[in-house]
């Protein structure tokens, strides 16, 4: 499997925010969302090929309870499956974060999904054909479905806009007609869009009384704040 990163940190967003962590980032991914944060997964892919078994053990190295397999799109790679057994037969807690595009059965503690907006798709004309090809493969309900039967989940939605706060609304609530218990609103988030404290502070400030208006967890990118944005953290 191709492994761009591992590295031991603090879990910096969603409802596990400040869980010290070990971090397993995958290389590849089959979106190319325009205000992507790590790059070096998916529009110029990095990394190097790694045995299951090697990455287990470089977790373990860390002594820490938590990991969290993000990308990319882990869930492209079929050793993600083997690398969670392997993990959880070390009575590790699990977190996958995914975009919910593509279904793999795998265990986990927690599936964070992060369905992408209309706003993450890129330019027009991008190389590649990526914009069509990303709005192509953007939303997939029946995958998002299928990985919130599967236990314990979150949605995280990264909000831009109020066009966006529209949107994610709208999805959560057809998601919720598509299951007979709808959606558990304690466990939808919506996360600022910005890759540095000041743009966070501005979206933040509108869409803060948004979420509490609605019942739903306002998601601060923590890591942002205490490390700023830098790789390995």
């Amino acid at each position: 499997m191709r492994i761009a990163e591992i590295y031991a940190s603090l879990q910096g967003e969603g409802l596990l925010a400040g869980t010290p962590s070990v971090f397993v980032r995958t290389s590849g991914c089959n979106l190319r969302c325009h205000w992507c944060d790590t790059p070096f997964t998916s529009w110029e892919p990095v990394g190097e090929q790694r045995s299951v078994a090697e990455v287990a053990a470089a977790v373990a190295s860390f002594g820490r309870q938590h990991v969290v397999i993000t990308g990319g799109e882990p869930l492209l790679l079929t050793e993600v499956a083997d690398l969670c057994q392997m993990l959880r037969g070390n009575s590790m807690h699990i977190t996958i974060e995914t975009a919910g595009t593509v279904f793999l059965e795998a265990t986990a503690d927690l599936v964070s999904i992060s369905p992408k907006l209309a706003s993450s798709t890129p330019p027009t004309d991008t190389p590649g054909n990526w914009a069509a090809r990303h709005e192509e493969a953007r939303r997939r309900d029946e995958v998002i479905l299928a990985l919130m039967a599967g236990g314990t989940y979150q949605l995280k939605f990264v909000v831009d806009s109020p066009a966006d706060l529209a949107e994610a609304v709208a999805w959560i609530d057809d998601l919720a007609a598509a299951r007979p218990d709808g959606v558990d609103r304690s466990r939808v988030l919506f996360m600022p869009q910005g890759r540095g404290s000041e743009e966070l502070a501005r979206t933040t400030a509108w869409l803060e009384p948004e979420c509490r208006a609605r019942g739903i967890h306002l998601a601060h990118r923590y890591h942002i704040e205490w490390f700023g944005h830098t790789r390995g953290t």
